[in-house]
């Protein structure tokens, strides 16, 4: 507060009138404390008159922005001790009843014995003071149990001790963790899922690839999204188009197929659902492998907007599909036994074949067919066309479906 203009109890009057003018400032409470007695202190408060006291009473009022009464507090200190000194507030805190050795004797107790419950952790402190005669248990041992708690939440203890508790897994009990065995027999099949890319922040459309272990027969479907609603219908079609009974189901750990939905429907059809195993990536590498050489390969990474999952569908069952699976040779492998007796995978020539070849050289292949299937029934599929014409009727088909979604992306746009 700059008022060293205001030397005289005139001046000060024509202030409070209004007449003259002050610089003022933020005063925190103890600068208004000194600012007052200095005040006091310049016009000699005790040896004015009655009135112009009355006037100073009013400059400190108008200032300081105090009450008449607590003005009037102040300066009678002020008379009685002679200064102004702003009383500290000191919050009442209770006593400590437990100091901190006593709380680093809890945590070490508790570290010792594990972090037991609160009346075993109490029963031990107090067989450590009644029983073995160790003195520095005799206070803490008589600590009630919920405050013992408290104690373990203070920062005392706490900086004590660590306890460090490991994350929890969240254990499915839906699949078996187990790489399939099919014993070279078709059935046991290899699932996983694909997304066709995101543009401005729109969802594209997902494709389910299940490739055969045995056969390499792959069957490719999409659909909008991969939550329940969408994937178990899509799921129960898939499954009817293999030409062979279908035994096992064997996926990664993604929440689209271990759910319980899923895992009803697969026991329903009695098929045995497995799911990879931690460190062990390839587990599910057969059609990871299948996701690049077939699906990427004819379907590309661009963006596919989910509403063209039909017309996707529709392109697969009628042409990539049977592609795939009649006129697309893949190599097999032949497991052999090298000289440092390490069993190594070798893909010779005359092990490439369709799909169905391998099928047909399967023993006793008719036994795993579906009821209605049969080899000549695939046979006829096989040989309607060769090759390259099917290639041709799909290359075309292919060429018209992404037209389709070109138009339909920039009518969305």
């Amino acid at each position: 507060m700059n008022d060293g203009k205001l030397q005289t109890v005139g001046q000060v009057r024509k202030f409070l009138e209004g007449s003259e003018a002050v610089e003022f400032r933020g005063l925190t409470a103890k600068e208004k404390y000194y600012w007052i007695e200095e005040v006091l202190i310049r016009f000699k408060y005790h040896l004015l008159k009655r009135d112009e006291k009355g006037v100073i009473r009013r400059y400190v009022e108008k200032v300081t922005g105090y009450s008449r009464s607590q003005v009037s507090r102040l300066i009678a200190e002020y008379k009685r001790t002679g200064r102004l000194k702003k009383t500290e507030y000191r919050r009442h805190r209770f006593p400590r009843r437990y100091t901190p050795s006593e709380i680093e004797l809890l945590a070490r107790t508790d570290e010792l014995h594990g972090w037991l419950s609160g009346p075993a952790t109490k029963k031990i402190m107090e067989r450590e003071h009644e029983v073995y005669g160790h003195a520095e248990f005799g206070n803490i041992s008589r600590i009630s149990i919920a405050h013992l708690y408290n104690l373990r939440r203070s920062n005392t203890y706490r900086n004590t001790t660590r306890r460090f508790v490991k994350t929890k897994p969240n254990v499915s009990r839906i699949g078996e963790r187990a790489k399939p065995d099919p014993k070279g027999q078709p059935g046991y099949i290899r699932i996983d899922t694909i997304h066709q890319g995101d543009i401005n922040s729109l969802k594209g459309v997902y494709h389910i690839n299940a490739v055969d272990e045995i056969t390499q027969w792959e069957i490719i479907a999409s659909v909008e999204r991969i939550s329940e609603a969408y994937l178990v219908s899509v799921l129960e079609g898939m499954l009817v188009q293999f030409p062979f009974i279908i035994r096992g189901f064997h996926s990664d750990n993604g929440s689209e197929f271990v759910n319980h939905v899923v895992a009803k429907l697969l026991n329903k059809l009695l098929i045995h659902f497995t799911k990879s195993r931690p460190r062990h990536t390839d587990d599910n590498g057969l059609v990871e492998t299948k996701n690049g050489s077939v699906l990427r390969k004819n379907l590309g990474y661009a963006h596919i907007p989910q509403a063209c999952a039909e017309s996707l569908n529709q392109y697969h069952d009628d042409y990539l599909n049977p592609y795939i699976n009649f006129h697309r040779p893949c190599f097999f492998p032949v497991p052999v036994i090298d000289h440092r007796g390490r069993i190594k995978k070798t893909y010779p020539y005359e092990e490439v074949m369709t799909p169905y070849e391998r099928l047909r050289n399967v023993p006793r292949a008719e036994g795993y067919l579906r009821p209605g299937v049969t080899l000549e029934k695939l046979g006829t599929i096989a040989n309607q066309m060769s090759d390259n014409q099917f290639a041709e009727r799909m290359v075309s088909a292919r060429s018209m479906l992404f037209q389709q979604i070109t138009r339909f992306a920039i009518r969305v746009a």
